[in-house]
């Protein structure tokens, strides 16, 4: 009969092993950030003002190979008489959907309402010009841009957010440090007790998912760091 052929011609292992060879393969298994967290970025950047875009045709064409069932939605841009808009988006890869948000702001970093405004500086009035729908469109596919970095694609550009470095970005961040990094005896001391300690703790402990060699490297391009602290940070990445 063909049952039993079928079960001749297989190879029995005992339990063991095939429990063995299962959790080998499951190990195997890379989780979408996994995948996507690994990905270089750095060649489809655009720099502007001193500040980092990653692309965001190629963010969505490099996604859709490594995830083909990967979808977004654009949701329905908000407006504030306030605060101006808010556009929002979602993506869903393998069963899990993540929402993002992002304001329509101009090149100084300030919102954009339905009509121009003024506010003062220290170097006199400056105007924030109505927002248009070319800078609405724009937003979205930033935010979009943003939206796949939560599922790890260029989250390393984002990562500075999180750094004592007294900027701030949304979907406009601090280019990537690609030359060399600076002489270890230009670079401060990390010590506990200081705001700069406070802002690394904050920082590992919302971004545990890069694991301790993205993490540890971010850290040392910043500050020196000793071997007790190195220890300490590294109970934090295992931390509850």
């Amino acid at each position: 009969m063909w049952s039993e052929q079928y079960l001749s011609n297989q190879s029995f292992a005992p339990l063991g092993a095939k429990n063995s060879i299962k959790s080998n393969q499951m190990e195997n298994i890379k989780t979408v950030f996994e995948r996507l967290s690994a990905i270089n970025v750095n060649d489809h950047v655009e720099k502007k003002d001193n500040l980092t875009y990653l692309s965001w045709a190629w963010a969505w064409s490099k996604t859709k190979t490594e995830c083909p069932d990967a979808t977004y939605k654009i949701l329905e841009t908000e407006y504030d008489d306030a605060l101006g808009f808010m556009c929002h988006t979602t993506v869903t890869i393998e069963g899990e959907t993540l929402e993002m948000w992002l304001p329509v702001m101009d090149g100084k970093n300030k919102s954009m309402k339905k009509t121009a405004y003024s506010y003062s500086t220290r170097y006199g009035d400056k105007t924030v010009e109505a927002a248009t729908t070319f800078d609405i469109n724009k937003t979205i596919m930033r935010c979009l841009v943003k939206n796949l970095a939560m599922f790890g694609l260029g989250i390393y550009i984002y990562a500075g957010e999180d750094l004592p470095e007294g900027e701030t970005a949304s979907t406009k961040v601090e280019a990537p440090k690609l030359s060399a990094p600076a002489v270890g005896d230009a670079l401060p001391d990390l010590k506990k007790g200081t705001s700069n300690w406070d802002a690394v703790v904050k920082y590992v402990t919302s971004n545990k998912a890069l694991g301790i060699e993205k993490i540890g490297a971010q850290i040392t391009r910043k500050y020196k760091v000793s071997p007790a602290l190195k220890k300490e940070i590294a109970n934090l990445l295992t931390a509850e």
